[in-house]
């Protein structure tokens, strides 16, 4: 278990601003097969805000795994493997391309957990964006730490599996150029998503990882194609790894409060998440 206390981090609090530019969201649309550019003014894709707020640091301030070296405005958990796990976001008005932003986080709360996967600790941060009309966007983020893995523990997806059955279906090939881009456009310099050998021999992969908010992206945007009523929430869990060289199957079917959609791969879903619709506009 993990012995230090990081309760003084709880309420740490940082704002940050930053531009809408159109370029940076007009390249993820055309990453994504999108020949319609967006210019100033329009709405904002859902989730394009995570393309802006970049924190750059210099080579020095880096750790081994690309990211930036722990104890900013983050905890420094000892733990060697960090992801994204999942997240809730509340969508109260869009955000406009070309406005200027804000961005207030908070540090709501650190749990360490122990259990048969080793060490956990759990670091949930609040982000409250604010455009030009008010408050836009409210978003919790859940960050997990882990234990290193042992080689061989996290599988591959299977060599065969069923195709899905869902009403709505988009497939993806999450090749290392998709994965390189997506991570250009974040500013993620997490290693696992373009240096296969790091991938591999260090934390343990079979292969390249598909960024979550990647696919958090991919589902959202499914749900936007095939509901009549804006998305109000969007709530989403990463349950198992998705990787390159598998085809990545966007799934998703109507519910009574908007859309139930996931991502699989070769039968096994890696992302899981719920959609809410508000009023129609």
């Amino acid at each position: 278990m993990i012995g230090e206390d990081f309760s003084a981090w709880t309420g740490r609090s940082e704002t940050v601003e930053d531009t809408l530019d159109p370029v940076r969201t007009n390249a993820l649309g055309a990453a994504l097969g999108s020949t319609v550019p967006l210019a100033e003014g329009a709405p904002l894709p859902l989730l394009h805000h995570w393309l802006y707020f970049w924190d750059v640091m210099p080579p020095a301030g880096l750790g081994i795994d690309g990211h930036p070296l722990r104890g900013g405005f983050l905890p420094p958990v000892p733990l060697p493997r960090r992801m994204w796990a999942g997240g809730r976001l509340t969508f109260l008005q869009p955000l406009i391309v070309g406005e200027r932003v804000s961005r207030r986080s908070t540090i709501l709360k650190v749990e360490a957990k122990s259990g048969r996967s080793g060490n956990l600790v759990f670091v949930t941060v609040e982000h409250r964006l604010s455009g030009t009309l008010g408050k836009a966007v409210i978003e919790e983020q859940d960050i997990v730490y882990k234990d290193a893995a042992a080689p061989g523990s996290i599988a591959a997806p299977a060599e065969s599996g069923s195709v899905p059955n869902a009403p709505w279906r988009l497939d993806i090939q999450p090749d290392p150029v998709l994965l390189f881009r997506y991570s250009a456009l974040t500013m993620n310099g997490h290693r696992i998503h373009y240096d296969r050998p790091y991938a591999i021999d260090e934390e343990a992969y079979p292969g390249l990882v598909v960024h979550g908010p990647l696919q958090a992206t991919l589902l959202v945007q499914l749900a936007q194609r095939n509901l009549d009523r804006p998305i109000a929430t969007f709530h989403f869990r990463g349950q198992a790894p998705a990787f390159d060289g598998t085809t990545l199957n966007v799934c998703g079917e109507p519910t009574e409060a908007g859309a139930s959609v996931w991502t699989e791969q070769r039968g096994s879903r890696n992302m899981v998440a719920t959609v809410t619709t508000g009023a129609t506009v």
